[in-house]
């Protein structure tokens, strides 16, 4: 389930969109003050609802301040309509805007439209159903407990779930994660896969397919 952040200092607007997003089946937290938020609370969330006129911290110099360090999209609610301000907006980080006042089909169109794309390579946190990746620290998650792989683990957990639903073979996978010049044998690949498949279960976790035959793959969130 898509988890969405949306944050606007205009309280009705904010109740308008979480129900009208909840009832697409999102998860939706709402925040009425950004100067409030730092990136790694941000870094949690699949996409971010903007609005640009809010006291304190608005935001645009919101955006400046995460964009770095988040990789979702973010939505820009604006009743600025300015071509200057749309540039600016895009020049910060923004990958879309919806002028108010908007339809609700307009923002449930927009927002699964961003959702649906996977064209951003993530840099910071990558979730793929239940595990949460935090790319930078080589680190995975369950929830909010760290997963215990060890490096080699982590790193074939890391490339599956990065090209989710592709099958790579063992000699694929090895060749990915250790390199070509590795010293080496690729059938170590099935006893990685093994421990990772029972640090996973002891969450309740089973993201990783065998396919008989042929290799490993991550399914798509949509088939967890």
């Amino acid at each position: 389930m898509p988890k969405l952040l949306v944050i606007d200092d205009d309280l009705d607007m904010l109740a308008l969109v979480r129900t009208a997003l909840e009832k697409e089946g999102y998860q939706v937290d709402t925040e009425s003050n950004a100067a409030s938020l730092q990136p790694a609370r941000c870094r949690l969330y699949d996409l971010l609802l903007l609005d640009v006129m809010m006291p304190g911290e608005d935001g645009f110099s919101f955006c400046r301040r995460i964009r770095t360090e988040v990789d979702c999209p973010i939505l820009f609610l604006t009743a600025k309509a300015e071509d200057s301000a749309l540039v600016q907006g895009f020049g910060l980080g923004a990958d879309d805007y919806i002028k108010k006042p908007f339809s609700i089909a307009e923002l449930r169109a927009r927002v699964g439209a961003h959702l649906r794309r996977e064209v951003r390579q993530p840099t910071h946190i990558l979730r793929r159903g239940s595990v949460r990746f935090d790319i930078q620290a080589k680190t995975a998650f369950a929830g909010e407990q760290t997963l215990p792989f060890t490096k080699g683990e982590y790193a074939i957990c890391e490339h599956l779930a990065l090209h989710a639903g592709q099958v790579f073979t063992k000699e694929q996978l090895y060749e990915a994660v250790f390199g070509f010049d590795a010293e080496g044998d690729p059938s170590a690949v099935a006893e990685h896969i093994k421990n990772i498949r029972a640090k996973l279960k002891a969450h309740g976790i089973s993201p990783i397919d065998t396919i008989w035959g042929v290799g490993y793959k991550w399914r798509k969130s949509e088939d967890l």
